[in-house]
Order: C-alpha cells, then structure tokens, then sequence
C-alpha cells in the first residue's frame, strides 16, 4: 500500500490496484467502496466502486437525514479509532438500521467503514467493506491492517486529487505540476504550473533557473525514496512574490533505471467551504465556522469548546445560520449544503469516473463542474 501511495496517479486506478491488496489481506463481498470527503467540511466529494457506479439516492438521504441511524462517515472520520463496524455499533444486531436494510438489498451483511487520515488527522477519503452473510466476522488483526493502511491511503487519495487537477484544471487557481530529471532538469509541465514557477521567489524560468523552494523539495523527495521510506511526500509551505502563500508536494517516480520527481504547486488558500458559505449565503465568518463544526458533526458543547464561546453563543449563531440558509434544524442544514453543494460534485465525479477523467475535490462552487 505503501508503495502505490507514492506516485501520482489518477484517482480510480490508484482505488483499482488498492482494491486488489486490500483483497489479499482482508476478503470482501463484491468491491469495495471509495470515497473521498472534503476534510474542512467531512462530507462526500466522490464514490467509486465499478460495481455500483452510481451510489443509490436513498443511501446518501440515509447518510445525511437519518438522524438515528449508525456508522455514518463523518462520524466516524471524527472518530479516535477511526475505524467502525456495523455490527459493532448496533451492538451485534444491526437489524432496525437502514443502512443494514439497505446493505442486504445489494447481498451485503457486515460493513466495516474506515476513514482515511493522513498523518495530520485530514480525512481526505473512507473505505467500506462488506461481506455477505455467512462469512467470518471482520477481526481484529484485519481492522488493524485496513486502520494501517488508511493513512497511506489518505495520502495517495490526497496525491491523485491534486494530480488530476493539476492536468485537468477546473480553475485560474488549481496546481500545476512539473516532472524533473535527476539532474533538474524539467521533464514536462501541466499549463497550470508557469504562474506559479513566474510567482515563486529567487527563480527565473526563462533563464533556466528554476525557484530554489522546488529544488529543495524534489531533492527531498528524491532523498526519501532512497531511503526505502516511498510513501513519505516532500513538501514546503512559500510565500510567492505577490503574497500569497503556496504549498509545494514532492514525490519520486520511479520507472525501470530512471529517477524522476514530481512536484505539485497549489494555492495554500482557506477551504472552500469557507467562500461557498459566504458566496451562497451570506454567512459572517463566525456563523461560517459554527457551521463547518456543524456540517461535521459537532454537538453544541463541542462547537463551543472549540471556538471558545458559550454554549447559549453558537445557539444564537445557529438560529442566524438557519434563517439565512432558510432550514430549521441541524440535520436539514447538513442535507441542504450537501445536496445543493456536494452532492453535484459526487456526481460529475462518478461520470468522470465512467469517462476516464480526473476526479475533482471540494464542492461545486459556481454551478459548473
């Protein structure tokens, strides 16, 4: 698993060859389905699985309006263990939850969900895994394997994203890439990238001299993949000319007797669920961030303690919050973003998926896809 987080790579495959570990290590019924989430918000970006390739409406209502049902992703995203068993939660008898109801329809009976976390605790994906009745208990050494696995997994699905919107910009502001040779010298480019190379300081493109933050970064990871650690990413935080702050990825490929690295420009830009908020509705940086807590899962307290307001303070946020986005409850709230925002995004991502196109993260901004 290590190994296939390593180099950019579309999303799909990178599920596709994971699937097929996966598969050796811990046995499932079926495929086994992927997501990626939005970490700022822990709703659903993607889904992917070749033998659903369209997630049924009914399970996104389940996730998102059943207030009393089990083993929901953003749940268990914000989880300690990160990791969680239908059986488990329904202490041993999943038969009143939907989920389980829905899951037998498709011959499924154990589900196991996992959340994929990189190092820095951002849910970039999650994992399910399901077996049809009958079959042997998820154990312990096999949740042990997949909660190891997961951070790996968080880093390639992270990787993939930034890849594909590198080579298929969706904006001005998506990464750009460029592959260097070992001995610097650059290999290939994504249009997206010059605008960067021109921003970043102490560098000039056209004479050749490329900025010394992405030297410094591919030579990292050039370093890491010698030292046999592949899956570890080269990365560097810079502040470009015009004042806006960058995050650079590094990673070595790796093909035959050729080392090359690939290195990956994005805007270190607030999440987009900040501007979608104030874009769609209005939201005063206060109410945006009472919501963000809300959309994963937060209780009252919670969003208190971590704002470091008063429980009676975020009720009056919240109150302003459901008269400018014009719902009347926590649950209707998260249904409304994601339905309005997200749930377009979890769409075009499964045609693209169909098509051979890069998956996209974070949700719809603007309407188009």
């Amino acid at each position: 698993m290590s190994r296939l987080a390593t180099e950019p790579r579309s999303l799909v495959n990178f599920w596709q060859e994971s699937s097929e570990v996966l598969a050796g290590v811990v046995p499932f019924f079926d495929q086994p389905c992927w997501y990626t989430l939005d970490p700022a918000s822990l709703l659903i970006t993607s889904h992917y699985n070749p033998s659903m390739p369209s997630l049924p409406p009914e399970w996104l209502a389940m996730e998102y309006y059943d207030a009393d049902d089990v083993n929901k992703v953003a749940d268990i995203a914000r989880s300690s263990s990160g990791l969680s068993t239908l059986h488990e939660a329904t202490g041993g008898d999943p038969s009143a939850s939907a989920r389980w109801q829905a899951n037998i329809q498709y011959g499924g009976d154990q589900e196991l969900i996992a959340a994929l976390r990189t190092p820095l605790g951002e849910a970039w994906g999650a994992l399910g895994l399901y077996r049809e009745a009958g079959a042997p208990m998820f154990d312990a050494a096999e949740k042990r394997f997949v909660q190891q696995a997961a951070t790996h997994l968080a880093e390639g699905a992270r990787r993939s994203l930034l890849f594909g919107e590198a080579t298929d910009p969706e904006g001005p502001q998506a990464p750009g890439l460029l592959v260097l040779t070992d001995d610097w010298k650059v290999e290939s480019t994504t249009p997206g990238v010059e605008q960067w190379l021109h921003d970043l300081p102490d560098g000039d493109v056209e004479a050749g001299r490329l900025p010394s933050a992405v030297l410094t970064v591919a030579g990292r990871a050039l370093r890491v993949a010698h030292s046999g650690q592949p899956a570890e990413v080269a990365m560097a935080r810079v502040l470009t000319r015009s004042g806006i702050w960058v995050v650079l990825h590094g990673a070595a490929l790796q093909s035959g007797t050729d080392r090359r690295v690939a290195v990956i420009v994005e805007p270190a830009h607030p999440a987009r669920i900040t501007s979608l908020l104030m874009a769609a509705y209005g939201l005063s940086d206060r109410e945006r961030g009472v919501t963000r807590l809300v959309l994963q899962g937060f209780s009252t307290t919670e969003i208190a303690d971590d704002l470091v307001v008063s429980p009676h303070t975020v009720q009056q946020h919240l109150k302003s919050v459901f008269d400018k986005t014009g719902v009347r409850s926590r649950r209707d709230l998260v249904g409304k973003v994601f339905f309005a925002h997200y749930e377009p995004r979890l769409r075009d991502n499964e045609h693209r998926a169909q098509v051979d196109k890069p998956l996209r993260g974070g949700p719809v901004l603007d309407g188009t896809h």
